[in-house]
């Protein structure tokens, strides 16, 4: 026997995955968790037996409720279900997933359009991140045709402006968890990984929405405008970044993080098509197509910090308010930053336009048993 629970299909920016209201799934958080991996088919890398796209980018989740919060609309939880691993985690934020929030609570009735747009205030559950997003809604429907265009998608859509309120410090404790915009990270072999020679680097720790290892990819003995294929096939490559993202994590104050997303791993290289900065993310252990939104924001913000691992490479503009164009393996992504004009080091505010779109509607089917765990 199989049971049917109501969802909503749908891309958000570069990711996509289902959408739930929080009252369809069970209320116990590990039952709940079953029933994301059977929905998507993890662990499988293939992800056969579910909704699963057999990629990080489309292992995703969107859990949504009406806020009880004062000022607060809706309450997003994001959802990670890893593809080859029976683990789902509810600690990082997906500012791409997040762009589709709000089209979603619309389609529901969960909230109502308040004209020819609608802005309202979200909170990521994953972080107590808060932001505002403006949806276009004329004729009191979401609007998804449009001309904003986005890399790492096909086509144009209409904008979702996203207006993030707080996002330094989402995970970590600070905007510069170790307290330096700047540390040198020393990697033992044998204690810290295996496979390679120990190695010393420089390292940025900092999260402004995503918890980010940035590094530059020369340090690595890498280009950093490597394809995503040749670095998912580099495996002595991604040895070491996994032993120094293990190492790095301690020092940002995240503790043992093997069983974690985050933090993320970011390649850094000089720009070479107009951006300010090259990227190549790992989301942890596989390199990123795009890069995430949030992770975007951060390596923004690490490009305007004097002495951060972009200093000498970055091209930022000049002006409280930059336009930071972070580059990545299908594009660019652009950021607005607002700089305290009294400290340079103080970013104020974040935002960026994303699209999302509405795949299918309807139910996904998961077994009964799953289900029946939770009454028993």
């Amino acid at each position: 026997m199989q049971s049917a629970i109501p969802c909503l299909f749908m891309r958000g920016g570069t990711s996509r995955g289902p959408f739930f209201l929080e009252t369809n799934l069970p209320s116990d958080a590990k039952i709940r968790d079953r029933v994301l991996l059977a929905a998507l088919g993890s662990p499988d890398r293939r992800q056969i037996n579910g909704l699963g796209g057999a990629n990080p980018l489309t292992s995703k989740v969107g859990i949504v409720r009406r806020s009880a919060e004062p000022g607060v609309d809706l309450d997003f939880l994001f959802a990670q279900v890893m593809v080859d691993q029976a683990l789902v985690d509810t600690t990082p934020n997906c500012g791409n997933m997040l762009a589709a929030v709000v089209p979603f609570a619309l389609e529901v009735g969960l909230v109502q359009p308040q004209g020819d747009t609608t802005t309202l205030r979200v909170l990521t559950r994953n972080t107590g991140m808060l932001c505002a997003v403006t949806v276009q809604t004329p004729g009191g429907r979401v609007e998804y045709e449009g001309d904003a265009r986005i890399d790492g998608v096909p086509g144009t859509a209409a904008p979702i402006v996203i207006n993030f309120l707080d996002t330094a410090g989402s995970v970590c404790a600070t905007l510069l968890p170790t307290g330096h915009v700047r540390d040198r990270v020393e990697v033992q072999a044998g204690s810290d990984g295996e496979g390679f020679d120990p190695f010393s680097l420089d390292v940025t720790c900092i999260d402004n929405g995503m918890p980010l290892v940035m590094m530059r990819a020369s340090d690595l003995g890498r280009t950093g405008y490597e394809s995503v294929a040749e670095l998912n096939a580099d495996a002595t490559l991604k040895v070491r970044l996994e032993a120094l993202r293990l190492k790095a994590a301690r020092l940002m104050g995240l503790g043992d993080v093997s069983s974690k997303t985050y933090p993320k791993m970011c390649l850094v290289a000089p720009p070479r098509a107009g951006g300010a900065v090259a990227t190549r993310c790992f989301i942890p252990h596989v390199c990123h197509d795009a890069i995430g939104v949030l992770a975007a924001v951060t390596v923004g913000t690490a490009c305007v910090l004097d002495g951060s691992v972009t200093q000498g490479m970055a091209h930022v503009p000049p002006g409280d308010k930059k336009s930071v164009s972070v580059e990545h393996p299908s594009g660019e992504f652009t950021v607005e930053l607002g700089i305290d004009p009294t400290d340079s080091q103080n970013v104020t505010r974040a935002a960026l336009v994303r699209t999302a779109r509405l795949l299918m509607r309807g139910e996904v089917m998961v077994p009964s048993l799953i289900l029946e765990r939770e009454v028993t």
